[in-house]
């Protein structure tokens, strides 16, 4: 029998564009004051904990996090591109409804969440995203059998983890929140997947914005 893994995965704090409800995808949009202080209440919830290894996206909102939560467990980040926010293609730097108003048939699409559409100019699918979240999760999972790891993550990411984890469909609406700096606790056991808590916010003197469709 395997032993467990437990992956902390904490979103990054909030940005301007969160605030906006514009679309970051993998442009590199940095914290703002709110989320810098988000990012810090994360770290100080985390601190004191027995953990093994921490993970990061390598987008700067994430980067900055993932600073703060390894000042207090006294770990390096290792970036890892698998986990950075989807490719939004030709939606990235608008609005939803700027998005919704000017390419109103892909946002159809893209709303629908059909897992096969690919965003044009440059996005991903959700099955793309799919792929690339769940096997750097199985690495993790691998690698660090009986131990806890945390990966600093973005909310397109979480939306993957969270069905990955439940063994819901891609297409089906969310149900769940992924708040600014929020933990959420999910482990695997001989290649099964558990959602232990999600969307906690209790360290936070706010609660971080959802700003997600």
């Amino acid at each position: 029998m395997q032993e467990t893994t437990r992956i902390c995965l904490v979103r990054h704090g909030e940005t301007t564009w969160n605030v906006e409800k514009r679309i970051q995808g993998q442009i590199d949009v940095g914290l703002n004051t709110a989320g810098l202080l988000q990012a810090e209440a994360a770290a100080r919830w985390l601190a004191g904990r027995a953990v093994a290894a921490l993970y990061s996206s390598d987008l700067l909102r994430t980067r900055q996090t993932a600073e703060r939560i390894a000042s207090v467990l006294r770990l390096l980040p290792s970036l890892r591109p698998e986990f950075r926010e989807r490719r939004y293609g030709l939606f990235e730097g608008l609005t939803y409804d700027e998005a919704r108003a000017k390419y109103p048939a892909e946002y159809r699409s893209f709303e629908r969440r059909e897992p096969d559409f690919v965003i044009p100019a440059g996005g991903e699918s959700l099955q793309q995203l799919f792929e690339r979240v769940s096997s750097g999760l199985q690495r993790i999972a691998t690698n660090h059998r009986g131990e806890t790891v945390v990966v600093v993550t973005h909310g397109g990411v979480l939306d993957i983890v969270n069905r990955l984890v439940r063994g819901n469909p891609l297409s089906r609406p969310r149900d769940f929140l992924i708040p600014n700096a929020g933990i959420n606790w999910i482990s695997a056991r001989n290649d099964c997947w558990d959602l232990e808590a999600w969307g906690e916010t209790e360290h936070l003197a706010m609660v971080g914005l959802d700003e997600l469709p």
